[in-house]
């Protein structure tokens, strides 16, 4: 276990200093901000309700589960209970540029959240699949680039958000099956 400790501080610091540099530290901490998401996010999903037919209805709802079941696991189930302190406030010469948050970060609910999104969207979208997870990878990166996790914080991350919102999207094809009228597809999927 130690073995991965000391590569995850290796590849922490390699994110947070190795890689540092003037347009990433403009760039990256405007990224990892959900503050500057929150309007594009809810045009998004607003366009999936209504320009985006039965398909992007549905779509939206199982956004609004899957999201909710990664925050709230991430948060306020697994980080208190793993209990481990963020690089911000573990290590001496972190490379701070943004405020540290919480103390946990195991697992980063960036990370599990973004995943969540990406795995719900290339389910439905599969054709933009290499986007949705370009995407995930930035967010999950800024987050180490920032100083407020650790590799393994984000790749659990991913994990978590991934099964999750396959966990979200098995439970409503399920029932899909069973009631027609719910389901957006005249096809099975899986």
């Amino acid at each position: 276990m130690q073995l991965v400790l000391n590569l995850d501080k290796i590849l922490f610091y390699f994110a947070n200093h190795s890689l540092g540099n003037r347009s990433f530290d403009y760039i990256i901490p405007f990224i990892t901000d959900l503050d500057n998401w929150r309007i594009p996010i809810i045009i998004i999903w607003l366009a999936l309700i209504f320009k985006g037919g039965r398909k992007g209805r549905v779509a939206a709802i199982l956004l609004i589960f899957t999201i909710t079941f990664c925050d709230q696991i991430s948060a306020s189930v697994l980080k208190p209970m793993v209990g481990r302190i963020r690089p911000c406030l573990s290590l001496n010469d972190v490379r701070l540029l943004v405020g540290c948050g919480g103390k946990y970060c195991f697992p980063s609910s960036h990370a599990t959240n973004i995943a969540g999104f990406a795995t719900i969207f290339s389910i439905f979208y599969q054709r933009q699949t290499t986007l949705f997870w370009l995407i995930a990878v930035i967010v999950g990166f800024s987050r180490l680039y920032v100083g407020v996790h650790y590799p393994a914080d984000v790749i659990y991350g991913f994990l978590l958000g991934g099964a999750i919102a396959v966990m979200v999207f098995t439970i409503y094809f399920f029932f899909a099956q069973k009631y027609k009228i719910i389901h957006y597809l005249s096809y099975n999927l899986i």
